[in-house]
């Protein structure tokens, strides 16, 4: 089948006639007439009635344009993502992320990105609010959640875990902490999200599982703010260990529950990037997707 032939017809059909695509790409009306009547002989139907000064489609040819339509897009796409493989990215890639995990992650690496693929311009928005990705025409979104909901398309950039930390000098001073029921006597430092707000969840190595009812007089709606407050001795948080893992090594800050893995919510949480379609992947999205997984993984 003739690809040409194929894309011809629903520019016609589309279009209603054959003048106006003859016109649009430099053809001769007689051309696309004989490249239609092509079509219909090798099909043995005929997909448009004609008379002097109308052109409809038949029932069997807006059947056959319902059908081919979407597979003429899909060859297209194909296509696009074939010669693009090896083809140097170009253009603006438009990227979100949290203000956290933008500024601990990702800002870092810009350089090298940049240094990798010089003809690609990057335009960073740095969010907690989760944006719209088709309507504020962002290319990519890295997100942190247990799953990715609705119709966009996510792919693991890989899994992430919480910690319960405090300071050496809030360990020093306060009430001692050995085990995650010990958190009812202390006023945590909390953050601003209603899962991070109530009960904490905690499964030791044995894998039981015991909730925590946590409570505190300071609720902050930033993770990096509540990091700083955490730095200062305010009190324990639960905090991404993305976050932290610095302070910990460091010993800035002190893992309460070394041999507990603690969460919000559930304990498998990661960090996923995410576009809008399923079915087209350009080149500049994919190479940002595999520089990621390879340098944060």
């Amino acid at each position: 089948m003739d690809f040409q032939a194929l894309d011809l017809f629903v520019a016609v059909a589309r279009a209603g006639g054959f003048a106006a695509v003859a016109k649009e790409r430099f053809l001769d009306p007689s051309t696309v007439s004989r490249i239609i009547a092509g079509l219909e002989a090798e099909l043995n139907v005929r997909l448009f009635q004609r008379t002097t000064r109308s052109l409809s489609l038949t029932e069997a040819g807006a059947l056959y344009l319902a059908r081919m339509e979407p597979l003429l897009d899909e060859m297209r796409r194909a296509a696009a993502e074939a010669s693009n493989v090896n083809a140097e990215p170009t253009g603006v890639l438009r990227l979100t992320a949290s203000v956290a995990f933008g500024v601990q992650q990702i800002a870092p690496l810009l350089g090298d990105f940049c240094a990798v693929y010089p003809r690609l311009k990057l335009d960073c928005v740095f969010t907690d609010a989760n944006l719209d990705l088709v309507q504020e025409r962002m290319d990519l979104a890295i997100r942190l959640a247990p799953a990715i909901e609705g119709d966009l398309v996510a792919t693991r950039l890989f899994s992430t875990r919480y910690h319960v930390v405090a300071s050496p000098d809030y360990i020093a001073r306060a009430a001692p902490i050995g085990e995650p029921r010990d958190l009812l006597t202390h006023r945590c430092l909390l953050l601003g999200l209603r899962a991070f707000r109530s009960t904490w969840k905690f499964k030791n190595a044995q894998g039981a599982l015991e909730e925590v009812s946590v409570d505190g007089d300071v609720v902050i709606s930033t993770p990096l703010a509540l990091r700083a407050a955490v730095l200062a001795g305010g009190g324990p948080a639960l905090l991404s260990g993305f976050l932290i893992a610095d302070d910990l090594r460091a010993g800035r800050l002190v893992d309460l529950f070394p041999d507990h893995r603690p969460t919000p919510t559930t304990f498998d949480t990661g960090a996923w990037a995410i576009y809008p379609s399923r079915a087209y992947l350009p080149n500049k999205v994919r190479v940002m997707i595999d520089f990621l997984r390879s340098r944060l993984s």
